[in-house]
């Protein structure tokens, strides 16, 4: 071999072991795809920009990355957003340097189409008869896409209920409603103490936020309205919180979770409907986040419920990231809909958006807010929905959006806010006490006074819905 063949080999063997992924498990391809496995490539992406990246093995486990070298950019944004949208997957940035991979999420509209979608939803009414036409298609089959038409027998069980726990102006006790056939939704009351006459009720569903309802800004919100006069119920979404003794957490990423604590929804409105106390003129719900969209859907479904305050969920764009939100097709009702046209099915009953900078309400008040403005006009009522835009706030239920509910409440239940408010004025929220988690069980701090009939697992959930064939 000449010296001049010799380094033209080197050479060609230098050009080959620089190309991307020779020498790595990708020459292991045959398909030309130069694939790396998911996890191998978040590993990557956290050595080259010195970040952390958290995920959980079931996560990552047997999903790969095509031309995982050609992904990378010279920032770890867009190298994430490259890696990850091709597997519908993304990220939340938590805090600099730190991101969590999201279990799931529904695709994102860009915002104008999301308000383009709207507008030509918008061109099928005109007047609050033409709009009227429209609710009485949506309505209807909102529960026929839900396996809801017609609702399920209804289990003849009393609710379980614990001793009450009495503090500073009301009281607490855990109540469990056995919505099918050995299938229970778990929450906690809280009732003002000495109160005459009837009672109003807002239900408070709990979103996807760590700790569910067991947070102390969710027991310092419903502890809150008790102390201004009404009944709050804090209850868990489908696979969360208690409802995990019976399915496992993955479980509440299935689409019949959906119809499950909707059902659930509607078993809530029928117990507190019969009961003596309640003023039945005076239901209202406010849930935040996936609880959020669960309040826009029940109010669309069910006029049992007077009053509607969903929290950083409504947008044009975005219809809610997991399946309990968007897993069954109610968005194909009425040949298609959104969730911003949901909400409008709320009226003329009084309606307040809470948005933030910071997620999908991020717009709210650019254009959401202004066509629900125009709904409301149908019916001579545009004061009846308000909108409480919070641009330097995140993606939570923290006291100003709190206060906006208290203020809605106030306004439109016509509650006692000097109650709740100190010498200025301002809302003090002070004299609530925050529980530990296990005092706000039914079922005991293990589950063991789970029922001997409960249904366990997924799999025995389903039998219930016959028609069901989604996973």
């Amino acid at each position: 071999m000449t010296g001049r063949v010799f380094r033209y080999l080197a050479i060609l063997f230098i050009i080959y072991l620089s190309f991307p992924g020779k020498g790595s498990a990708q020459t292991q391809n045959t398909d030309n795809l130069y694939k790396k496995p998911l996890v191998d490539v978040l590993k990557e992406i956290q050595t080259r920009f010195k970040v952390q990246i958290k995920y959980s093995e079931p996560q990552v486990k047997d999903k790969w990355v095509n031309y995982a070298e050609w992904r990378f950019r010279s920032n770890v944004d867009e190298t994430l957003g490259n890696v990850l949208t091709p597997l519908d997957m993304k990220v939340n940035k938590e805090k600099p340097g730190v991101y969590k991979l999201k279990e799931y999420e529904y695709y994102r509209w860009e915002v104008q189409d999301g308000w383009a979608y709207l507008d030509s939803l918008a061109t099928k009414y005109h007047d609050q008869a033409s709009w009227e036409k429209r609710k009485a298609e949506i309505k209807p089959e909102l529960y026929q896409a839900l396996m809801l038409s017609p609702l399920p027998a209804k289990p003849n069980s009393k609710p379980i209920i614990t001793p009450k726990r009495i503090f500073d102006g009301y009281s607490v006790e855990n109540i469990a409603l056995e919505i099918l056939p050995g299938v229970w939704i778990n929450g906690s009351l809280y009732k003002p103490l000495n109160v005459k006459g009837k009672i109003p009720v807002v239900l408070s569903p709990d979103g996807h936020w760590e700790k569910q309802r067991y947070r102390p800004d969710c027991q310092i919100r419903c502890a809150t309205i008790a102390r201004m006069g009404a009944m709050a119920f804090s209850y868990d979404l489908f696979a969360w919180g208690e409802s995990m003794l019976q399915f496992k957490y993955e479980d509440h990423r299935r689409s019949l979770a959906q119809t499950v604590q909707t059902l659930g929804g509607i078993r809530i409105l029928d117990y507190f409907s019969s009961l003596k106390e309640t003023d039945t003129a005076r239901i209202g719900i406010s849930g935040g986040s996936g609880a959020g969209s669960h309040s826009i859907l029940m109010t669309a479904m069910d006029d049992r419920i007077k009053l509607s305050a969903p929290v950083v969920a409504m947008s044009s764009y975005f219809y809610g990231g997991c399946p309990c939100e968007s897993g069954m097709p109610i968005h194909q009702c009425g040949g298609g809909t959104d969730n911003v046209e949901l909400a409008a099915m709320a009226a003329p009953r009084p309606q307040l958006l809470v948005s933030d900078g910071s997620d999908w309400t991020a717009h709210t008040p650019q254009h959401d807010f202004p066509y629900l403005q125009k709904m409301y006009a149908y019916y001579g009522v545009q004061d009846k929905v308000e909108n409480v835009h919070l641009p330097e706030e995140k993606h939570d239920f923290g006291v100003n959006k709190r206060i906006a509910l208290y203020d809605f409440l106030i306004k439109n239940f016509k509650l006692n806010g000097a109650a709740v408010k100190d010498k200025t004025g301002k809302y003090d929220e002070s004299k609530v006490t925050i529980e530990k988690e296990n005092a706000m069980y039914v079922f005991g701090d293990k589950g063991e006074k789970l029922p001997k009939n409960a249904v366990m697992g997924f799999e025995n959930l389903e039998k219930l819905f016959p028609l069901n064939a989604t996973k």
